[in-house]
């Protein structure tokens, strides 16, 4: 009988949720607007919108500008956006049974 292990960091969120919209929620809890926001920062409005709505990844310059602005550390944007890029790509099934051939062959060496 084959026994199927899972382990805790094997598990992954049903629903992936991209750093921008706790961006949002951030900003929204403390009354400012996207277009302030941006303009504070000292960036493109468009480009930062596109942040917020998943389109575009937290970068370590967004995520430093982000600490500067709202007082928050950096490392909990980057934080969320290598997790949210984790979710994602072992959402690709191509991508996971490439890996799952690479695991195997270095398994055996």
């Amino acid at each position: 009988m084959a026994v199927n292990k899972r382990f805790a960091n094997d598990l992954n969120s049903s629903e992936l949720i991209h750093p921008g919209e706790m961006i949002k929620d951030e900003i929204r809890a403390r009354g400012i607007t996207q277009k302030e926001l941006s303009r504070q920062m000292g960036v493109s409005y468009s480009v930062f919108n596109e942040i917020l709505n998943g389109k575009r990844p937290v970068t370590i310059e967004y995520a430093l500008l982000l600490e500067a602005v709202l007082g928050t550390s950096a490392s909990i944007w980057l934080g969320l956006q290598t997790d949210y890029n984790l979710q994602k790509i072992k959402q690709d099934k191509p991508f996971m049974k490439r890996l799952k051939r690479l695991r195997k062959v270095a398994a055996m060496l």
